[in-house]
């Protein structure tokens, strides 16, 4: 593959942050990335680009990584059920949801915060041992 000019380069980190920063924003939304190109000022396929060469990832994957980290969050530290955990990070269907969040985690999203909630009882009982 021929190198990049400096220029090319600096030009798609900007975009590449640009959209990082839209997507860790408004994760919940529904983007897409012509959306997202949009509002950077850019095509479809320089954000793809962008995407590819700056940050070693699609558009897709990334968005996907994003509501499933903030769900792996709000699933482990709020009492929130599956379907509300599942609609806050931007999924109409709460099947699509658990089967995405297995297909990312390798766990249910419930058995997810089972096992987080045991985790965070467990070192809640060393804390309370430790000050004792």
């Amino acid at each position: 593959m021929p190198t990049q000019r400096p220029a090319t380069i600096r030009h798609r980190t900007s975009l590449f942050e640009d959209a990082v920063a839209i997507v860790e924003r408004e994760y919940a939304s529904d983007l897409s990335l012509d959306d997202i190109a949009r509002r950077v000022a850019s095509s479809r396929r320089q954000l793809q680009r962008a995407y590819a060469e700056i940050g070693d990832t699609t558009f897709r994957d990334h968005l996907t990584r994003m509501r499933m980290q903030k769900a792996a969050e709000m699933l482990a530290t709020r009492g929130l059920t599956v379907r509300e955990v599942a609609h806050r990070v931007g999924y109409r269907q709460p099947a699509q949801f658990a089967k995405a969040f297995r297909r990312h985690r390798g766990v249910a999203p419930s058995d997810f915060r089972a096992s987080a909630s045991a985790r965070l009882a467990a070192n809640h009982g060393l804390e309370a041992r430790a000050a004792a």
